[in-house]
């Protein structure tokens, strides 16, 4: 119990002067503070920020829905760029004929539908017009399936709708707030390229996904779309929905061997299409982010590492500094591990009160992504511990060999220094 009382006494007289020594010294803590600071806001801010989109991404990829799946021309998230990989740029475009063809062969999807997508700002209603651009989405009579959403007011596509490419129109609640803020919308009719649509349904409001509105934008029946929007460029989607769970994979089988055969696809080759589910673009969306935690990773072990030398550095100068204090301590009885743990605890609070700063501020700087995609924010407890454990490896580690000095001084020779 002695013992204890008296290492306990001994860690709070180190830690004592490790504080007057610092605050002696103001500039010099202060410079090596901001070396640990900024290699751990590097790596905290960006994963903070990774981990926010993350979560983000997690929370809002149904797009595509329960046990569903999309045949695309391309894929969803594409490195190069929208036609940087030849290969996928020569590809044959999924046509509405192709899905007629799918629909009427496949078996064991509960539904296929088929959309696409485009931008058009020239949308009015009397005289109020959109001032940017709103996203059309030509569907079938599962649009809001397809758009994993819900009427509000108003009526779905039927099938006739779609067999008689009638000029009908499910808009979005901000469309209907722009254009028809004072009356009810149903029944009326919008204009879309000079061509009247007649409105006959409102869907639910959704809010906005990765800072942007999922609200804005008109649904027309496809058959009607393919008419008037389609360019050499269009390619549609073809979605899937299985009937359970345990079908899912099976759905996915049949669905791959039947465009083959549709798109003629030879036997050895490979597919002339991508199969997107939310696994594959959660598994896409995380190769990504992989590389920049890497290289992350990478540039704060660096950051860090220049951190503990420059601590090392301030340790050495201030064990010259204080060779006669050094002496003095050892003359009145201070031991070797009194010495020791003195100016090891020094490096151990530099790096420890450095990566405290370094972890709130690369979470702050991190949650700015979230401010800006209007997304909760997060705080990676995993990686502030990580933070703070190697700032302690670079304490100690850097610390070491200059406690390790000071301790090791002859007191003669200390008490002569001058």
């Amino acid at each position: 119990m002695a013992q204890f009382s008296q290492l306990k006494s001994s860690i709070r007289e180190s830690f004592r002067m490790a504080i007057e020594s610092i605050r002696q010294n103001k500039l010099r803590s202060l410079l090596t503070l901001l070396g640990i600071s900024i290699g751990v806001f590097s790596v905290i801010g960006v994963m903070t920020a990774i981990r926010t989109l993350e979560s983000s991404v997690t929370s809002q990829l149904d797009i595509l829905g329960t046990n569903t799946f999309t045949i695309n021309k391309s894929p969803a998230i594409q490195v190069h760029g929208p036609g940087g990989n030849k290969k996928i740029r020569k590809r044959k475009n999924i046509t509405y004929a192709h899905y007629e063809e799918m629909k009427r062969r496949a078996t064991l999807p509960l539904r296929v539908s088929v959309f696409d997508e485009t931008g058009e700002r020239n949308i009015r209603y009397k005289d109020k017009t959109l001032k940017k651009s709103a996203q059309i989405f030509g569907s079938d009579e599962w649009a809001l399936r397809s758009l994993n959403t819900y009427l509000a007011d108003g009526r779905n596509f039927t099938t006739d709708d779609i067999r008689y490419a009638r000029n009908v129109t499910i808009l979005g609640p901000d469309i209907v707030d722009i254009l028809f803020p004072f009356e009810d919308p149903i029944g009326k009719s919008v204009k879309i390229k000079g061509i009247d649509y007649t409105v006959i349904g409102v869907t639910e409001r959704k809010g906005q996904a990765f800072g942007q509105s999922q609200d804005y934008f008109l649904s027309i029946p496809i058959s009607l779309y393919v008419q008037r929007f389609k360019s050499k460029w269009t390619s549609l989607g073809i979605t899937f929905e299985a009937q359970s769970t345990e079908m899912y994979d099976k759905t996915m089988d049949e669905a791959i061997g039947l465009m083959r055969l549709v798109r003629k696809v030879p036997v050895g080759e490979e597919n002339d299409f991508e199969v997107i589910s939310n696994e594959e673009l959660l598994n896409t969306f995380a190769g990504f982010t992989g590389g920049i935690k890497l290289f992350a990773g990478s540039v704060s072990v660096i950051a860090l590492l220049v951190a503990g030398i420059g601590i090392m550095n301030i340790m050495l100068v201030s064990v010259t500094e204080r060779i006669k204090e050094i002496g003095i301590r050892k003359a009145i009885g201070a031991t070797k591990r009194d010495i020791l743990s003195q100016f090891l605890m020094e490096a151990i609070f530099l790096s420890q009160f450095g990566g405290v700063v370094g972890v709130i501020l690369g979470v702050a700087g991190g949650n700015l992504v979230a401010v800006l995609l209007k997304v909760p924010a997060v705080i990676p407890m995993d990686w502030a511990f990580y933070g703070m454990a190697v700032c302690s490896f670079i304490g100690i580690g850097f610390g070491i060999y200059p406690a390790y000095r000071a301790a090791n001084l002859d007191p003669i020779e200390s008490l002569r220094f001058e």
